[in-house]
């Protein structure tokens, strides 16, 4: 126990912890995107395989893992057009769509992905130390002694909570996820403003999944996401739809699973069971959030996600 109560342990946790969540922030600020917009995505986990497929081959066959990032954002925006079209266009029921996308992206990685099992990576991300910054004692191991696409999420946080609630275009994103109608009546394209934002969000899942194919765990296996996708669904309620907090939320799933890691290599067994438990006993309090609207209403939800936009009805 005296091994797990000491700074260097500490700092190791949390050192990991970083890229480990990075995945999820991906897939959280993706999620938070498109619920903002007033669509509910439970395909995230499926576009995180499909991108973390699409990184890893691209980068497999070109060698150069920006272009494997690349790929990952355009095959998690492809999935995405899917569920736009059958939610904003098409008018589905939005949990029915994006557990669909979450079956089918999960099936046909695993089709696709049969011949890059066990294949060695073409390249992969790695740490990079800031000069100057990861010297710091403690905080430059934490934080400046990452990857590329660590860093990136650092600015890509910032941005985001800037632009959705300091922007006029953030201004219209939540007047659409908040009264369709009404942003319909001030002249917002409400149709296309949900596309683009669904868009958005799935080719940022996307990149989640490439984080881990060609960032903490380079290669390709079936299931490599192993239900990061649900966690990041989960995180944007419990952030409720900031993204700073979802990035802490996201690092501290993070820490969770680089803490059990760790545990185990000082004699303190963790189960891998109840670690596996977790991002589908998220799911469900998503769903139960999701669906209560008295819920909803406490933790601040955007007026209408869930609700397909009719250009004809009104509040």
């Amino acid at each position: 126990m005296d091994d797990v109560l000491t700074l260097a342990f500490i700092t190791s946790v949390l050192a990991a912890a970083i890229p480990a969540g990075t995945a999820i922030l991906y897939a959280c600020l993706g999620e938070l995107l498109c619920e903002r917009a007033g669509v509910l995505n439970l395909g995230v986990e499926g576009m995180m395989l499909m991108g973390a497929l699409g990184g890893f081959a691209v980068t497999f066959w070109t060698e150069s893992v920006w272009l494997g990032a690349l790929a990952a954002l355009a095959v998690g925006g492809a999935m995405a057009t899917i569920h736009a079209v059958l939610t904003v266009s098409l008018r589905a029921n939005q949990v029915v769509s994006g557990l669909a996308l979450t079956l089918f992206g999960t099936g046909l990685s695993a089709f696709l992905g049969q011949s890059f099992v066990g294949q060695p990576a073409g390249g992969a991300f790695h740490r990079l130390a800031i000069p100057g910054l990861s010297e710091i004692p403690r905080l430059g191991t934490i934080l400046f002694r990452q990857d590329a696409l660590v860093y990136t999420s650092y600015l890509v946080v910032p941005f985001l909570w800037w632009y959705v609630f300091r922007t006029r275009p953030g201004l219209n994103l939540r007047a659409v996820g908040e009264r369709p109608a009404t942003a319909d009546a001030m002249g917002l394209d409400v149709v296309r403003l949900r596309y683009a934002y669904v868009i958005a969000g799935g080719a940022l899942a996307g990149l989640g999944g490439a984080a881990i194919s060609l960032g903490t765990n380079p290669g390709w296996t079936e299931n490599i996401t192993a239900g990061r996708g649900w966690i990041a669904v989960a995180l944007v309620i419990f952030a409720t739809w900031n993204p700073a907090r979802a990035a802490l939320g996201a690092y501290l799933f993070g820490g969770v699973e680089a803490g059990q890691f760790r545990l185990q290599s000082v004699g303190i067994p963790v189960s891998s069971f109840f670690l596996n438990m977790l991002p589908y006993l998220f799911t469900i309090a998503v769903l139960i959030l999701a669906t209560r609207q008295s819920a909803r209403m406490r933790i601040g939800a955007p007026a209408a996600l869930g609700r397909a936009f009719v250009r004809e009805e009104r509040d």
